[in-house]
């Protein structure tokens, strides 16, 4: 029993630690993509907006029919949305 309990441990530290790389990726291509996107000029960023929605429409098995769909474009248009400086 304790074998059992010392591997469940071990594997739970294995998922958290892949969590938490995946936590960094996913917060460095915020960084990157907010950078670029706060840096181009509104035309690009207006053509860029437009793909990516025409992206986010395109019907795609991996995206669209996610349950979590609502939640993915809604923090696209929060990344879209940013603050550009002046």
């Amino acid at each position: 029993m304790k074998n059992l309990i010392a591997e469940l441990l071990i594997k739970m530290a294995e998922k958290e630690a892949e969590s938490k790389a995946l936590i960094a990726q996913i917060e460095a291509l915020e960084i990157v993509t907010t950078a670029i996107i706060r840096h181009v000029d509104p035309a690009t960023h207006h053509d860029i907006t437009q793909h990516v929605h025409r992206a986010m429409n395109t019907p795609c098995k991996s995206v669209a029919s996610a349950p979590n769909t609502p939640m993915l474009e809604d923090y696209v248009q929060k990344l879209l949305a940013q603050p550009r400086p002046s």
